[in-house]
C-alpha cells in the first residue's frame, strides 16, 4: 500500500438512521436523487415485467402454464449475459456514461417492443428475444445502479445507504407488477398493456437522464476520494495546488519629457 495514501480516522459510534438520513439527504442530497432515481427506474421495470411475463405469455400468446418456465429461463439469461459481458466497461468507459446509456438505450428498445407489440408482430419467441435484448443491458446498469449507491456515499454508511435506498426502490417496484396485472386483465385489450410499456420505457429513460446530470465518476477511484469519511481525522494524500501566478514586472516610468 502506497504510504503517501493513508489517511487517519477516529472510531466513531454507529450511525443511527436519522442520522443516515441527514447524512445523506442534507449532506449530499443530488446523489441521494441520483442513487433513489437508479434504484427506483430498475426496480420498477424488473419488477412489472418479470413477475408479469407468465401472465403474457399464457393470455396474450397461448403459452402453456407448464411451458412458461422455459421462457423465463431464457429470460434469466439475457439478465445475466449482461452483466459478465459489458460489466467491466463501466470501469473504463465510466460510470456515468455507461449507466446512462444502458438505462436510456434499454428504454428505447422497450419503446421500440411496445410498438411492436400493439403492432401484434411478435410471437411468445420473438417476444422472449425481446426482452433478453432490452435486459441484457438494464441488468447490467441496473447491477451498476447498486454498486453506484454503495460507493458514492461515506464509508461509514455505505451498508446502510444501500438498505435504504433498496426500500424506498421496493416500496415503488412493488407497484410494478400491481399496475401491469390490472393492465394485462383478461389478455382481450393489449392497448392497455402497450401503455405500461410506454410507462416503463419513460421510466428507464428519466433514470438515464438523472445519471447522467448527476453521475459521479467513481471508476478506477479508491472511496475514500469519491466520499470523504464521516470520521476522518486527517488524509496524508498530496493536494493538487495550483500554480502561483509569477508577479508582473513593473511597467517602465514614462517622464514628462516622453510624453510629447
Amino acid at each position: 500500500m502506497d504510504a503517501e495514501r493513508a489517511i487517519e480516522i477516529r472510531p466513531a459510534p454507529d450511525t443511527g438512521y436519522l442520522a443516515l438520513l441527514r447524512v445523506l439527504f442534507r449532506h449530499y442530497p443530488a446523489r441521494s436523487v441520483l442513487g433513489a432515481s437508479l434504484m427506483i427506474s430498475q426496480s420498477f421495470l424488473y419488477n412489472a415485467i418479470f413477475f408479469t411475463y407468465t401472465l403474457v405469455l399464457t393470455k396474450f400468446y397461448g403459452v402453456d402454464a407448464a411451458s412458461a418456465p422455459w421462457f423465463l429461463i431464457a429470460f434469466a439469461v439475457g439478465n445475466l449475459a449482461g452483466p459478465l459481458a459489458i460489466g467491466h466497461l463501466f470501469d473504463t468507459i465510466g460510470r456515468k456514461q455507461m449507466i446512462a446509456g444502458t438505462y436510456v438505450l434499454s428504454g428505447i428498445l422497450l419503446a421500440v417492443t411496445a410498438a411492436l407489440f400493439q403492432a401484434g408482430v411478435l410471437s411468445a419467441v420473438t417476444q422472449t428475444i425481446a426482452w433478453c435484448v432490452i435486459f441484457f443491458f438494464a441488468s447490467a446498469g441496473a447491477s451498476a445502479a447498486y454498486l453506484t449507491v454503495s460507493e458514492i456515499f461515506p464509508l461509514e454508511v455505505r451498508a446502510q445507504a444501500i438498505a435504504v435506498f433498496f426500500a424506498i426502490a421496493q416500496c415503488f417496484g412493488a407497484l410494478g407488477p400491481v399496475i401491469y396485472g390490472h393492465l394485462i386483465g383478461d389478455g382481450s385489450q393489449p392497448g392497455k398493456l402497450t401503455i405500461g410499456y410506454l410507462l416503463g420505457a419513460a421510466v428507464m429513460i428519466a433514470g438515464g437522464l438523472v445519471a447522467w446530470f448527476l453521475g459521479i465518476a467513481a471508476e478506477q477511484k479508491s472511496l475514500e476520494d469519491v466520499a470523504t469519511p464521516l470520521s476522518l481525522v486527517r488524509m496524508d494524500r498530496p493536494r493538487y495546488q495550483p500554480p502561483k501566478p509569477r508577479p508582473r514586472a513593473a511597467a517602465p516610468r514614462v517622464t514628462g519629457w516622453g510624453r510629447g
